[in-house]
C-alpha cells in the first residue's frame, strides 16, 4: 500500500507539477525533433528485428517493446535533469513528449494485430476479441494523451505561447513539488526493486536487458552520427536510450497474459544492469561543452 501511496505522489501530482513548469518557458520554435527522429529510427530498427526473428506473436511483441521503451520518466528526468541541466531536461521533454504516445500506440495496435493472428491460429489464451484495428488505434492515442506525462507537457508548451509568467504564488509551489520529484522518484525506483523477485528467468532477463540498456544506445549514437545530430541533443538521446526498460512493459504483459513473468524479471535485471551500464555509456559521451 506504501509503495502505491508513493507511486501516485509521484506520478500524479510531482510529475506533472515537473513537467508544466519546465516546459511553461519552452518556446514551440525551441524545440529540436531530429535527435528525436534518431532515437526512433532504433526504436523501429530494434522492436522490427525483434519480431522478424520471433516470428509475429503476443510474446515477441512484448519482448520487442521491452527492448525499446525506456524508463524515460521515473530515471530519465532525474539523471538528465542533474546531468545537464534545464536545457537537457528540454531536449528530453521534447522525447518524453511523444515517447510513450508513439510506442504504446504502436505496441498496442501490433498487439491486438498479433491476437487477431494467433486467434486464427488457434493459439491464443486471451479470452476477450480482438478489436476492430480502428478502435484499437483511437483507444491507444486515447490512453497516452489521457495520460500525467503527456498533459503537462502539452498544457505548459500551450502556455508558453502565450508569452505570460506563471505568477509568483503559483510558480512556488510548482517549484518545491518539481524539486521533490528526483529524490522520491529514486526512492520509489529502489523500492520497487527490492520487493520484485527475479527468480529463474534471469538469464532470457538479462539477454534481454542488454539489448535495452546496451544495443539500443549504440544504435541511437550511430543513426545520430549519421544524421549529424551531435553535443547536448545527441548525448541526452543515447542517455535516454540506454535507460533501463520502463515499467509499462509490464503492464502491456499483464494486459495481455503473455511473458509476464519474463517481463518483470527483464525490469529488474535492466534497473539493476542500468548502474553499469549507464556509467559507462556517461564516461564515453563524456562532458558535453
Amino acid at each position: 500500500m506504501a509503495i502505491k501511496d508513493l507511486s501516485n505522489l509521484v506520478f500524479l501530482l510531482l510529475t506533472p507539477a515537473l513537467l508544466f513548469r519546465t516546459m511553461s518557458q519552452v518556446r514551440i520554435e525551441q524545440l529540436d525533433f531530429k535527435p528525436v527522429a534518431a532515437y526512433f529510427l532504433a526504436v523501429i530498427i530494434l522492436f522490427g528485428g525483434t519480431l522478424l526473428l520471433q516470428g509475429f506473436n503476443r510474446r515477441a511483441a512484448v519482448q520487442a517493446l521491452a527492448a525499446t521503451f525506456s524508463n524515460t520518466v521515473m530515471i530519465g528526468i532525474a539523471l538528465v535533469g542533474l546531468m545537464y541541466g534545464p536545457a537537457g531536461l528540454v531536449t528530453l521533454l521534447t522525447l518524453v513528449s511523444v515517447h510513450s504516445l508513439v510506442l504504446l500506440t504502436s505496441a498496442t495496435v501490433v498487439l491486438e494485430l498479433a491476437v487477431a493472428h494467433e486467434q486464427k491460429q488457434g493459439s491464443a489464451t486471451l479470452a476477450a476479441p480482438p478489436r476492430h484495428p480502428v478502435a484499437t488505434v483511437l483507444m491507444a492515442v486515447k490512453n497516452a494523451l489521457l495520460h500525467p506525462v503527456p498533459l503537462p507537457i502539452m498544457a505548459g508548451l500551450l502556455f508558453a505561447q502565450t508569452g505570460l509568467a506563471i505568477p509568483q504564488v503559483i510558480d512556488k509551489p510548482l517549484e518545491l513539488l518539481a524539486n521533490a520529484f528526483s529524490p522520491l522518484a529514486l526512492v520509489l525506483v529502489g523500492v520497487t526493486l527490492v520487493s520484485t523477485p527475479v527468480g529463474r528467468y534471469w538469464r532470457p532477463a538479462l539477454a534481454l536487458a542488454s539489448v535495452k540498456n546496451l544495443l539500443h544506445p549504440l544504435l541511437v549514437f550511430g543513426l545520430c552520427r549519421l544524421l549529424g545530430v551531435g553535443g547536448l541533443p545527441m548525448t541526452v538521446m543515447v542517455v535516454a536510450s540506454a535507460l533501463p526498460i520502463g515499467a509499462n512493459v509490464f503492464l502491456f504483459s499483464q494486459r495481455y497474459q503473455v511473458a509476464e513473468e519474463l517481463i518483470t524479471a527483464s525490469v529488474v535485471v535492466s534497473t539493476a544492469l542500468a548502474l553499469l551500464s549507464l556509467t559507462l555509456v556517461l564516461l564515453l559521451l563524456g562532458p558535453v561543452s
